[in-house]
């Protein structure tokens, strides 16, 4: 699938004392020396009390780290309940229409979004051959958003997509057409003479000065955000293709996955999944070379999703913190076109990504549920 997605898709503290192989060390009682007119009645004493003093000491030590822990809890607890209020006083009369393939990354990436943030949006399904429901618009990719609160408002791109209607859902007063123009187009040609189209500050949430300290604590947080949603787009999503294309049975396993989901007519489907595999067999092997992979493009799919999982590490849920970020969000709307598929299956068996991935889904789908005014047969 190429990017444009046309065609498919603690600190511990030193004691003076210290412990030993379970006994507190004291000089005099370790060397053997006896405490004359005391004897072992004063060493029992003595111990009890270091003892005593050590298990008070570890109180101490928990009842810091519990009182730590209670407080980032609230910070994100508080973080994630303003958050949704905005989004709650925010999308009131913003109607959204997502013209997309259901099996493209970007697209998914974007309906994850949604999802999770409770917004109720229609769904136009394309068909990738003749894109005749987009015709409307000079741009031929998807997704494409169509907004309206007021006027219509078109946002391409998947990132500007997040960008743009998370910086609407948090603003105070701005309507989505002012959110729109902190995103211009930029157009230039690349070294073959195809115009290519940029976004300026595609993975900015522009926010109020008021406001950045609630929702970005500090710089590296956002800087964090923002690194992990460019990987998605730079890299991950890239890895996609060669997997699910790997071999011509998991080529023709994903056209029938592609055929049954998209909006294809009869003839239209069995060409797209008996030629569509077969082409995308071959194509799969320039995207192996055009992007290094190795021979197994497994391995490089595993290296990606181990280093997102480093990148989360072992003491918070999500990368941020206990509510997903958008950079959650991207990684997991990436991946979650492979379900069904041969290598989302290994993928799960051969990296420590499935824990958060569940997690992950249960938030989203906790959104989704939420989510009001669903038209009659749709499904997020």
């Amino acid at each position: 699938m190429a990017a444009s997605c046309v065609g498919a898709g603690l600190h511990c503290s030193r004691l003076a004392a210290c412990r030993k192989v379970g006994k507190w060390q004291f000089p005099a009682l370790q060397s053997g020396c006896r405490l004359y007119g005391h004897g072992e009645g004063l060493q029992k004493k003595l111990t009890e009390r270091l003892i005593a003093g050590n298990t008070a000491l570890g109180f101490a030590f928990v009842l810091g780290g519990t009182l730590g822990l209670y407080q980032t809890v609230r910070h994100y607890a508080r973080q994630h309940q303003a958050q949704q209020q905005h989004t709650k006083d925010s999308r009131a009369g913003l109607s959204l229409t997502l013209y997309q393939y259901k099996t493209c990354p970007f697209c998914s990436k974007v309906r994850a979004f949604l999802d999770f943030h409770s917004l109720p949006y229609e769904i136009v399904e394309v068909n990738p051959i003749l894109r005749k429901e987009i015709k409307f618009s000079s741009y031929r990719k998807v997704p494409i958003l169509i907004g309206e609160n007021g006027e219509k408002v078109q946002i391409n791109d998947s990132s500007v997509i997040i960008s743009a209607i998370k910086t609407y859902l948090v603003s105070r007063d701005r309507n989505l057409h002012q959110v729109i123009s902190f995103y211009p187009e930029l157009k230039s040609k690349n070294e073959k003479g195809k115009e290519i189209t940029e976004y300026s500050n595609k993975y900015w949430v522009m926010l109020e000065d008021q406001d950045e300290q609630q929702f970005y604590p500090n710089k590296e947080i956002r800087k964090e955000e923002i690194q992990w949603r460019r990987w998605v787009d730079d890299w991950l999503v890239h890895l996609i293709s060669p997997n699910v294309y790997r071999t011509p049975g998991e080529a023709l396993e994903s056209f029938d996955y592609i055929v049954r989901e998209g909006k294809f007519g009869v003839v239209e489907g069995f060409f797209a999944k008996y030629v569509g595999a077969a082409a995308m067999f071959f194509v799969s092997k320039r995207l192996k070379s055009r992007h290094n992979l190795h021979e197994d493009v497994r391995q490089d799919l595993y290296k990606a999703v181990d280093q997102w999982m480093a990148a989360v590490g072992k003491h918070r849920p999500f990368m941020g913190g206990n509510v997903p970020n958008l950079a959650d969000l991207a990684v997991y709307g990436v991946l979650r076109v492979m379900e069904d598929l041969e290598a989302f299956g290994d993928m799960m068996a051969n990296t420590k990504i499935k824990p958060w991935y569940q997690r992950m889904e249960e938030n989203v789908q906790k959104g989704s549920r939420l989510s009001n005014n669903l038209l009659p047969g749709e499904s997020h």
